[in-house]
């Protein structure tokens, strides 16, 4: 499937869909808690239905009959051995807590075996693995690769463990299950990236009867016998989606407006705000939402190691900037569904970017985009991303694996659409 984009000028309201990272440690807390959940205004998107297929194999009941409200019956902390092999599709999310969570299941009961597409199948869950194993669990990686195939067997039991969390799912995945394991875990941490999604967990664990010790984010004492309860919760709206329709903002004429964000909550990608006015963008908060308006961009530098995701629609922003912007501090994006620092940089330069790759990030010299076919290589951010360059460049651009958007943003077009842009799949 491929997307069209073709210059256009934006105007009006989008509401943003709820928060992928949100819903899925929805659909895990829900699961792992005794009694009846509900879940309101979730993101149902593939990543999210992965989600709810992997929790429903570990013995969740789950309706998700009604897209705004799933209702959970959770296994209070008690998972089953699942029937079948556990396919997590492309949902990284959901595979590194899922992993944690068969590792609670009853030692000697059997073991859960997870997988997913050619693309999960690359991304590392070794470090996770070694840690569970440093607690009590069973957990082989079948290709001894440190990637799925993966067979994890229980339990937790306690014990003391370091990880290096770089990829922050693993330390979130540790923080959510080792509370219904046997004995206190000690969890220290070597290497922190993209820590707003650890203070999310940790945040969803805070409304939790939950108790653990956080020590500056380096090490984690977490005792185990807990448990959770049933919660009744609003998806706060996904910043990650909100990046490209503020990016979009920022340099397509005319003018967006965004509802439905909360600037307290816990997501890192706020800070996609604050990046853009310091590019030069208009962007104006008020009670009825945040309003984006074009203006004189400029390249600057960012660190973005808090906000890896960020990455795709930063690096078509600042084609659109004069001058050199940096992107820096964000070797992460190298493994996340495709190597984005490469993938971006070779697809702008088919629409005469010029960019540079750096181990960690990239530079990206301001100048005037043409038209022209690029691969979206079935990553979803890099689609999106790619689609914002034919929105704001002087001639249409034509995207391949255009069916990835709905792995987080199945309702992308239709927004973009909403706002004037001349987009259409084909």
């Amino acid at each position: 499937m491929r997307l069209v984009a073709r210059p256009s000028r934006l105007h009006g309201t989008a509401a943003m869909p709820g928060s992928k990272s949100h819903t899925i440690r929805a659909v895990a807390l829900a699961s792992l808690a005794s009694g009846e959940s509900r879940i309101r205004e979730p993101l149902d998107s593939l990543d999210a239905q992965s989600a709810v297929k992997a929790y429903r194999a570990l013995g969740a009941g789950i309706d998700t009959d009604d897209p705004k409200l799933w209702i959970v019956r959770g296994f209070g902390g008690r998972p089953r051995v699942p029937e079948d092999v556990i396919d997590v599709g492309n949902s990284g999310t959901t595979l590194r807590i899922a992993i944690g969570s068969a590792a609670l299941l009853d030692c000697g009961a059997g073991e859960a075996v997870f997988t997913g597409d050619h693309q999960i199948r690359r991304r590392p869950v070794g470090p996770l693995l070694d840690s569970l194993r440093d607690l009590g669990a069973s957990a082989t990686a079948v290709r001894r690769n440190g990637c799925v195939p993966a067979v994890v067997g229980g339990r937790i039991r306690g014990g003391a463990t370091a990880i290096d969390a770089t990829n922050s799912q693993y330390l979130s995945s540790l923080l959510i299950n080792c509370p219904l394991g046997d004995g206190v875990s000690e969890v220290r941490v070597t290497k922190l990236g993209e820590r707003p999604y650890v203070e999310m967990t940790l945040d969803w664990l805070a409304r939790q009867p939950v108790r653990l010790e956080n020590d500056g984010f380096e090490r984690f004492v977490i005792p185990g016998g807990q448990a959770y309860r049933a919660f009744d919760r609003v998806v706060p709206a996904d910043w990650s989606s909100a990046t490209f329709f503020l990016v979009a903002g920022a340099i397509c004429d005319g003018e967006v407006t965004l509802t439905g964000l909360d600037p307290q909550d816990t997501q890192g990608d706020k800070a996609v705000v604050e990046y853009l006015r310091a590019m030069g963008a208009k962007i104006e908060t008020s009670g009825e939402g945040i309003r984006v308006r074009r203006g004189d961009l400029k390249g600057i530098e960012i660190d973005l190691n808090a906000t890896p995701d960020a990455l795709p629609a930063l690096a078509v922003a600042a084609c659109f900037a004069e001058g050199t912007t940096r992107l820096r501090n964000v070797e992460e994006a190298r493994r996340k569904e495709t190597d984005r620092i490469r993938v971006m940089a070779a697809e702008l330069r088919k629409l005469g970017g010029e960019l540079e790759e750096l181990p960690d990030g990239l530079v990206i010299h301001g100048r005037a985009l043409h038209g022209g076919e690029v691969e979206g290589h079935d990553d979803h951010r890099v689609v999106m991303a790619l689609a914002l360059a034919g929105v704001a460049g002087s001639a249409p651009v034509t995207v391949s694996s255009a069916e990835a958007a709905a792995v987080t943003f199945p309702t992308f077009v239709e927004l973009m659409r909403s706002l004037g842009a001349d987009v259409a799949v084909a």
